[in-house]
């Protein structure tokens, strides 16, 4: 088996509802397909999610890049090399991390298919569920908890509140969600480096009597130090996420003691291969790992989905990225019921896309 063709094609998408974090607006976005060609055999997807703000990466540029450089180092070679080949790929796409990502998704969605084994059986297969929080963007109080009452009815089990425009808002914010939805339901918060130390402090005092699971990134990327601090002063565990981009990152945070966990998403690092390596760090360490997603099509929620069944020290998931996109043309890619993602059962990522 050869791959004969690549090809990479976009789509836009709307969301059926925008939402708000601490730095911006969001109401559509426009992810990158991949095909990748074997002729007469099986075909590998994968999609990337560029982001200019968070992978420093344009639709256009995504497009040109897997036309140029990755097409000419894939035509012709076996995918089941997958380590060679992502190793070649590895510094022309160094400043391309979705690219790389979904490049990575159809070489390993090949190798499933070639095997004829769903790929987290084929990664390690530890277990064959994860419950998923919901993410709810910054909204006044009282549609706060109008939503996470909402979000329960339909079954979420986990919301993921985003904040750190203001700490006063973001406590009662937090303590309301709580009282609405009862002890049952997982309580998280990102603060999407909107906090000071003092006010990531206060917040976390206040909040106490909610029992939240976890704070995210509640300090600026470019102050890792900072982080370290709040990690130092809190009880609760505190995750890094915008400050993890790279195995290097996972190192440095690793070894300083920045974070009690990591958000780990395929379209930061690089791929399922990267997010093993980074997972390899996070556990010596002592770290858990969730596994994170942006706006990103439901092949590659399913994609970071078979990377969280693999391994156990991922204990959550927040794989709802694809959950409001409009015309996700991979739409149905992942089963998602009461709270709880399961993987299709076909093999390698479990679903054949229309280019």
């Amino acid at each position: 088996m050869r791959i004969r063709r690549v090809e990479a094609w976009s789509v836009p998408m709307r969301l059926a509802e925008p939402y708000t974090i601490a730095y911006e607006t969001i109401r559509s976005t426009e992810n990158v397909f991949v095909r990748l060609d074997t002729g007469a055999g099986p075909s590998g997807f994968g999609c990337a999610a560029p982001d200019l703000a968070v992978t420093g990466e344009t639709v256009e540029g995504t497009l040109q890049v897997l036309d140029e450089r990755v097409a000419a180092v894939l035509r012709g070679s076996d995918p089941l090399r997958t380590a060679r080949l992502l190793e070649r790929l590895r510094r022309p796409l160094e400043s391309h991390p979705s690219a790389l990502a979904a490049v990575d998704m159809a070489l390993f969605d090949l190798l499933g298919k070639a095997a004829g084994l769903p790929l987290w059986k084929i990664l390690g297969g530890y277990r064959d569920r994860i419950r998923t929080s919901v993410t709810i963007g910054i909204l006044p109080v009282e549609e706060t908890v109008e939503q996470a009452r909402e979000r329960v009815q339909q079954g979420s089990r986990a919301h993921k509140v985003k904040g750190g425009q203001d700490v006063a808002e973001d406590v009662e914010r937090m303590v309301r969600t709580r009282e609405a939805v009862g002890r049952g339901v997982g309580l998280r918060f990102d603060a999407n480096q909107g906090f000071s130390l003092e006010e990531t402090l206060t917040f976390v005092r206040e909040t106490r009597r909610a029992g939240l699971e976890l704070i995210e990134q509640p300090t600026p990327r470019g102050e890792p130090a900072l982080l370290g601090r709040v990690t130092r002063s809190v009880a609760i565990p505190v995750m890094a996420d915008e400050s993890l981009l790279s195995l290097r990152d996972a190192f440095r945070i690793a070894r300083r003691g920045l974070a009690d966990m990591v958000n780990v998403k395929l379209m930061k690092v690089g791929g399922i291969s990267e997010a093993l390596q980074i997972n390899a760090v996070a556990r010596s360490a002592g770290l858990e790992v969730m596994v994170g997603c942006m706006d990103e099509s439901a092949l590659a929620i399913t994609a970071g989905l078979h990377f969280a069944l693999a391994r156990g020290n991922v204990r959550y998931a927040d794989l709802d990225g694809h959950l409001d996109l409009l015309d996700d043309p991979a739409a149905g890619a992942v089963i998602l019921k009461k709270g709880t993602l399961y993987a299709r059962p076909e093999p390698g990522l479990g679903f054949e896309l229309s280019s």
